[in-house]
C-alpha cells in the first residue's frame, strides 16, 4: 500500500496535530469590528478525532479555516503538524477530470512523480471503497461517491491532520450513515487526526473521541465531552442517544442564553 495511506512509521513523535492558543477573530462589519471567535484554546492530539459542535453562526467554519491557514487570526497563534488537508461540504471536484485524475492532481501538487500517481490514486480509491472508479466522470458518481472521491483526494495530500467542514450535511440519512462507517474505518486505518465541524449532535457523538461545544456571538469553548463509547458505534445506539441528549440540552441552553432561534 502506498505511503499516502499508511500510518507513518519512523516519524518523530509530536505533541499535537493542531494547537490553537488564545485565538480570536474579528471581521469588519457595518457597525465596526465584529468579534466572531474569542480566546479559543484547543489541542488536537496525534491520531485524535475531535468534533466542533455549535449552532449556526457560532464560528465553527471560521475556526476550521484558521487552522487550515485560509485566514489569519486577529489574536493568538495556531500551529499544526505539517499542512492540513481540508474537505468541504461540497465535494469541489473538477467536473472535467475523472475521479482518478482529481486525486492524481492532488498527488501532482504534492510532488509525486508522474509514473507513481496512477497507482497511488487507485490505492486511495480502493481505500474509500471505489475500486474500479478511476475513469468515471464526476457526473457519473452519486453524491456519496463524490464525497468518497473528495475524501481520497484529501488523503492524497498525505497530511497528518484532516479538516472536515460538514462534509456529509447534504447527503441523505442512509448515505450519511454509510460514510460515517467509512470515515471511522479510514481514520482507524491511517492514524490521521481529524477535526470535524458539524451542527448535528448525534453525528458528533457517533464519530468523535471528543466533542467540543462552541457558544455563539462570539464563539467560545462552552464545554467538552470525552466520548468513551467503543467503536464501531451506530447513530441509534443507546449510549450515543443518551450522550447526544445531554449535549443537546447544553446546546439549547447556550442558544437561549445568546438569544438565538
Amino acid at each position: 500500500m502506498a505511503t499516502a495511506i499508511m500510518k507513518a512509521e519512523g516519524v518523530e513523535a509530536v505533541e499535537h496535530a493542531a494547537r490553537i492558543e488564545h485565538v480570536s477573530k474579528s471581521f469588519a462589519g457595518p457597525a465596526g469590528q465584529q468579534l466572531v471567535l474569542d480566546d479559543i484554546s484547543l489541542d488536537v492530539a496525534p491520531g485524535e478525532f475531535v468534533t466542533l459542535l455549535g449552532a449556526s453562526g457560532c464560528g465553527k467554519s471560521t475556526l476550521l479555516n484558521l487552522v487550515a491557514g485560509l485566514e489569519r487570526p486577529t489574536a493568538g497563534a495556531i500551529t499544526t503538524d505539517g499542512r492540513p488537508a481540508l474537505m468541504f461540504q461540497e465535494h469541489a471536484l473538477f467536473p472535467w477530470l475523472t475521479a482518478g485524475k482529481n486525486i492524481e492532481l492532488a498527488l501532482k501538487l504534492r510532488g509525486v512523480p508522474k509514473n507513481e500517481r496512477r497507482e497511488r490514486a487507485e490505492q486511495l480509491l480502493e481505500l474509500v471503497r471505489l475500486k474500479g472508479s478511476h475513469g468515471k466522470r464526476v457526473h457519473e458518481l452519486s453524491g456519496g461517491m463524490r464525497q468518497r472521491v473528495a475524501m481520497a483526494r484529501a488523503l492524497a495530500q498525505d497530511s497528518r491532520l484532516l479538516l472536515m467542514d460538514e462534509p456529509f450535511a447534504a447527503l441523505d440519512a442512509i448515505t450519511r450513515d454509510v460514510l460515517h462507517d467509512e470515515l471511522t474505518r479510514i481514520w482507524q486505518e491511517t492514524g490521521v487526526s481529524v477535526l470535524f465541524v458539524t451542527h448535528n449532535v448525534r453525528e458528533a457523538v457517533r464519530l468523535a473521541e471528543r466533542v467540543v461545544l462552541l457558544s455563539s456571538r462570539p464563539g467560545r469553548i462552552a464545554r467538552e465531552w470525552r466520548v468513551d463509547i467503543p467503536q464501531p458505534r451506530r447513530i441509534e445506539d443507546a449510549p450515543v442517544a443518551e450522550l447526544s441528549l445531554e449535549i443537546t440540552e447544553v446546546l439549547r441552553g447556550e442558544i437561549r442564553r445568546h438569544g438565538q432561534h
